[in-house]
Order: structure tokens, then sequence, then C-alpha cells
């Protein structure tokens, strides 16, 4: 972000001095701990992380920003998560910190159950724990009334689980999965430990390997209840918005690093005798996007702010902020590969890993056209 702008951003939300220096401490050890060379080496592992910089994500007290302190987190709010994960999209680091730190540690903070709390946010906190949240299944909904996935009571106290989740962020890798399901009352919210009966997990094959994804299959897996039973709607939809907010950030990151390689670019390659900069045409691709940019900022941190502020206006600006970041990022990855032309189009340079994350982001949490028909039900259009 150029000084201009942060300090623009500052005036309307009121950014302190520690906030900018959350963000330059980020932005300095993703600059030596995910450069380019890395991401593409973790994307074609496994895992798709690297452990000891989770640990060192976890020292610095990023993958426990939103649990409470009681819990041992920083007790931090959502516009503090925000600045991470828009650093985190400038770098493209590949960590499980969006499934985590925001998805699953959202569910937990709004499944009303103190104890489950108690039993699971330290070890999120501290990154001993990595957790993902499973909802989507074939549909690939993220409503909480289209789940599909059955939960029976096991005459003991617990529940049996059975069905299939499909694109679960880091799937393989998590250690705690919370997994949405439907019992006689409705849907709710379970714990399933990674190594559980009749569970199995593979990983996906997807556009965008700086970001894994997997199916997790339950066939009578054992599993603990999050929350009341049939009770999982309104905290689900609640986790959601703060996801929402979370990757609308990362998304207007992204959006400005593509927008920064296009004007370098821009200003260095030559056509005719002059840089490419210097043609109108060019010009204005960069004009538009830095004006998609500032507004993708924009509509980001206000959903944050909303969080932090609880205000009625959560859902509203949530949905509205995923929608237009969804849009921006792609588009200005898009125009980013063509301002750099042949050369973007190649496997060696970074272009075309900024447009697959902001491909795959567009889906991830609802499309952009899903969210215009939330943000429409939400206004009661």
């Amino acid at each position: 972000m150029t000084a201009t702008a942060q300090t623009e951003l500052a005036g309307v939300f009121d950014f302190s001095p520690e906030h900018d220096e959350l963000r330059a401490t980020v932005r300095r050890f993703l600059a030596d701990r995910s450069p380019e060379a890395e991401v593409r080496r973790l994307m074609d592992t496994d895992a798709g992380y690297h452990p000891a910089v989770w640990r060192q994500l976890a020292h610095l007290g990023l993958t426990g920003l939103l649990v409470p302190e009681r819990h041992g987190g920083a007790g931090s709010g959502c516009v503090e998560l925000q600045i991470v994960c828009e650093e985190m999209g400038r770098a493209l680091l590949c960590a499980p910190f969006l499934s985590s730190a925001v998805l699953a540690t959202s569910a937990l903070l709004h499944a009303g159950d103190e104890a489950a709390r108690a039993r699971y946010l330290p070890g999120l906190a501290d990154g001993s724990v990595i957790g993902t949240l499973a909802v989507t299944e074939e549909s690939g909904s993220w409503r909480a009334e289209d789940v599909a996935t059955r939960a029976e009571a096991d005459g003991s106290g617990g529940y049996t689980l059975t069905g299939q989740k499909l694109f679960v962020l880091d799937a393989v890798a998590a250690s705690l999965l919370l997994v949405l399901a439907r019992t006689e009352r409705g849907p709710s919210l379970f714990a399933v430990a990674p190594g559980a009966p009749g569970l199995a997990r593979e990983p996906m094959a997807t556009l965008d390997a700086t970001r894994k994804q997997g199916r997790i299959t339950l066939d009578a897996t054992p599993a603990t209840l999050v929350g009341s039973d049939g009770g999982a709607a309104a905290g689900l939809a609640a986790a959601l918005d703060v996801a929402a907010a979370a990757l609308a950030a990362e998304q207007a990151g992204g959006a400005r690093r593509v927008l920064e390689m296009a004007v370098d670019y821009a200003k260095v390659r030559e056509q005719f005798g002059r840089p490419i900069g210097s043609y109108q045409a060019i010009k204005h691709k960069c004009a538009d996007m830095l004006l998609e940019v500032e507004s993708a900022t924009s509509a980001a941190y206000a959903a944050g702010w909303a969080v932090d502020a609880r205000t009625d206006e959560v859902g509203v600006l949530a949905s509205l902020a995923k929608a237009y970041c969804s849009e921006a990022y792609y588009h200005c990855a898009a125009e980013n590969i063509q301002v750099h032309g042949g050369i973007g189009f190649t496997w060696e340079h970074p272009a075309h890993l900024y447009f697959k994350r902001a491909t795959s982001t567009r889906i991830l949490l609802g499309s952009p056209t899903y969210h215009r028909e939330l943000l429409a039900r939400r206004l009661g259009i």
C-alpha cells in the first residue's frame, strides 16, 4: 500500500500506529518467508505449508489474533486480522491461516459453546492445532440449510456423521475438523478428530495450488456436538461474515500487488522507442485497476470495522465486500497479464499465480452472484 493511500484509509478507519507497525512487521516477515521461490516450492508439496513458518506465525501471535486472551490468544479484532490477511494476499502465503485462524476459530467463537472454546481455542491460538471448517458438498453451497451430511445420535451422548464434504481448505493437514451436518433438529456443528473411525481425507486437484483443498468422507464417523443441536445456522452465518471480511482483505492485498507489478512493468518495457506506460491504452488499464484496488480496500475494511463495532450492517457490508473484492481482484489479475503481454502467460512469470488465486478466492465462501443475492435478501429487496 502506498503511503498516500494508507494515510487516506487511516482518516476513514482510524488506523493506529500499532496497526501500521503490525502491517510493517508482517510485510517484513513475509518478504523473508514467502518469496516467489518458496511459494512455488510449497505448491508442489502435499501439506502446502512450511511447519517452521507456521510455528513462527504462531510465535508472532498471528494464529490467535481472534482468540480471546483468556483462551491464550491476542484478543484482537477483525481489522487487525484483515491487515494480516491483506499482507498475506500480497505475498501469496502458502499456509493454513484462513482455514485455521479464521474459519475454524470464528466458527468456535460463534457456536455459543464455552466448553468447546476452552477445549479447542488454546491449541488454535498457539498453532499446535490446525483447524478447518467443512461446509460445502456436491451443491457447493455455503448455506446451512443446504447441508446433506447426516448426524445421528449414538445412544451414549455422542453422534456419528455420514456424508461427504468437498473443497475443504487444508483438509489433509488439519488436526481439528469442524463439520456441518444435519440432525433431526436441523443443521449442527460437530468436531471430528483426525484419526476417527470411518474418516477418510484426500487432496483435490484445483486450479490454485497455493491453497490446498481436499475431500472428506464420513462413514458413521464419531463426532462431538459443538453448540446446540440444530442451532448452527446463525453462528455459521456470523462466522462466515467474519471470514468473508478477512478474505476480502486478502483479495484487496493481492489486487494491489498485481497493480504494482503492472505499473512497474509499464515503466520499463519499451515499444517503438518509448515505455508502454506512456501509451493511453496502458494508462487507462492501470487507472481502472487503481480505482478498483482502492475501492476494494475500502470495502474490505468497512466490513471489518462493522464486525469490530458490532453494528447491524455486518452482514450487508461483508457480502458487499466479498462480491466487489472478488471481481476487482479477478479483473486486476487478468489485466496484469495483459499489460505484461506474452511474458505474462508464461509459467516462469508470477502473474499466473495471482490470477489463479484470484480465480479460486472468487468462488471461495460464495461467488459474487451468491453474495449479491445474499446482500439483496439482507437489505430486504
